[in-house]
């Protein structure tokens, strides 16, 4: 969320810097501002009201005390005169902020004045030079037409869509023999790499998540049609000695470890020692890519179900956060390189960022088939965002007041786009995947998958 004396101290910055996400939407502080008068007045209205029943109601007992009936008749009049107004604002005070908070729970994050204006990709920015040398491939396959011709030591496809697609619809793939293995010995490394020589610290963490963990990282309200939500049907005691079915506290699975790894600090103050708390985990992530129908029907690209190692950061401040969003896409990007991947990094304009972004980096790998950068990694600073609706603090010194902390999220990286960049840059000829030096060691020494 926000804080919104900052909107009323200063509206004119926020709506411009909503205008530059999105044309016009800066125009929201306007219809924030008249909720937040009416929130403000009807508290105010309350709070007096209050006083006034307080004042009176002591007063009732004095004049009843000097029997003077007549004065404690006015008085009550004047009480319950209070307690109808008390109850009105009350109920303007709850639907004020009812409408104050469905606002602002909806609004993205500020861009920051680095950040380039754009409706869309075409306004990202390229950061540097592309670093490594596409590979010079005659006629590159597609990853999907090299897995599903590779076949297992039980004569199936290695890249499984078919069976896939029947037990679970589009947008899903088996992976089997070596290139199963390969898709885990990815991982294990990114793991190994970020933990062993990055810093951080590894986690294993719940796949099911409640909605506020969700609110927290900023997916919901907005985003829900993109989440996939389960809810189990419970059996609860009925009246008549019986049982009645009733649906159970609802959970979503994660669209990203992001959402558990930045929920470990929720609800609590920091001891500013502990900080920058760096986190990682590889885990599944599912999504219903809700948006994007139509976009890389065909391979691995998009699916609803793939798996990613993700990186988090707590820090203290934006200083320290944008100093720390360096650090994190340089973890990232050290991937690529002992992977020998051609890549290259972009700063993403206003209207390409995530919603809870304030400043996002992209790795976009080559994929020699598409003679083309494709995103791979996404690394977001979101400042005090998420900490402002998960209320995560740090406290710089004994007595002083808490400070939201800043996160960061970024992928360390998509396992599967990975494979699928390794698949495709490590082709040869005859249709065999030559593994990677660095992942050897992870697949028993086996140099090609044939």
């Amino acid at each position: 969320m926000f804080d919104i004396r900052a909107i009323r101290d200063n509206p004119d910055a926020f709506r411009a810097a909503w205008n530059r996400r999105k044309p016009g939407l800066g125009g929201v502080v306007s219809d924030i501002l008249a909720h937040d008068g009416a929130l403000r007045k009807a508290v105010t209205d309350k709070q007096d009201a209050e006083k006034v029943r307080n004042e009176n109601s002591k007063l009732i007992g004095r004049a009843k005390a000097e029997k003077n009936e007549d004065e404690a008749a006015r008085l009550m009049v004047l009480v319950a005169e209070a307690k109808q107004t008390i109850e009105t604002a009350g109920e303007q005070e709850a639907a004020a902020k009812a409408l104050l908070d469905d606002i602002l729970m909806g609004l993205p994050n500020l861009p920051l004045a680095e950040v380039p204006e754009g409706s869309d990709e075409d306004g990202n920015v390229q950061v540097g030079e592309p670093w490594g040398t596409p590979r010079g491939i005659n006629n590159p396959k597609d990853h999907a037409d090299l897995g599903e011709v590779l076949k297992s030591g039980l004569g199936f496809s290695q890249m499984d869509f078919d069976s896939a697609v029947k037990m679970s619809g589009a947008r899903f793939v088996a992976l089997r023999g070596k290139l199963a293995r390969m898709e885990r010995a990815l991982a294990a490394f990114m793991l190994d790499l970020q933990t062993d020589e990055h810093g951080y610290e590894e986690v294993s963490p719940p796949l099911l998540v409640r909605s506020n963990a969700l609110i927290g990282t900023g997916q919901l309200p907005k985003f829900e049609e993109d989440l996939f939500k389960t809810q189990r049907i419970e059996e609860i005691p009925a009246n008549d000695g019986g049982n009645v079915s009733v649906p159970g506290i609802p959970h979503y699975l994660i669209p990203t470890a992001e959402v558990p790894l930045t929920n470990l600090v929720r609800d609590q103050i920091l001891d500013p020692a502990r900080l920058p708390l760096r986190f990682t985990a590889h885990t599944p992530c599912f999504r219903s890519e809700a948006g994007s129908a139509g976009r890389d029907t065909k391979g691995m690209i998009r699916l609803h179900q793939f798996n990613k190692v993700e990186l988090v950061s707590i820090v203290e401040n934006e200083e320290a956060g944008l100093a720390e969003l360096e650090r994190m896409t340089g973890c990232a990007e050290e991937v690529l390189k002992r992977l020998d991947l051609p890549f290259r990094r972009m700063l993403l304009c206003t209207g390409d960022m995530g919603a809870g972004a304030r400043k996002t980096y992209d790795l976009e790998v080559w994929l020699p088939s598409q003679n083309t950068y494709r995103e791979i990694s996404s690394c977001s600073y979101c400042g005090d965002f998420q900490a402002r609706r998960m209320d995560a603090r740090f406290r710089k010194e004994a007595g002083a007041k808490p400070e939201f902390v800043h996160t960061l999220n970024g992928s360390g990286l998509a396992v599967g786009r990975t494979l699928v960049a390794v698949i495709e840059n490590y082709q040869n000829e005859d249709g065999s995947i030559a593994v990677p030096d660095v992942l050897r060691p992870y697949m028993g020494g086996l140099e090609v998958i044939a």
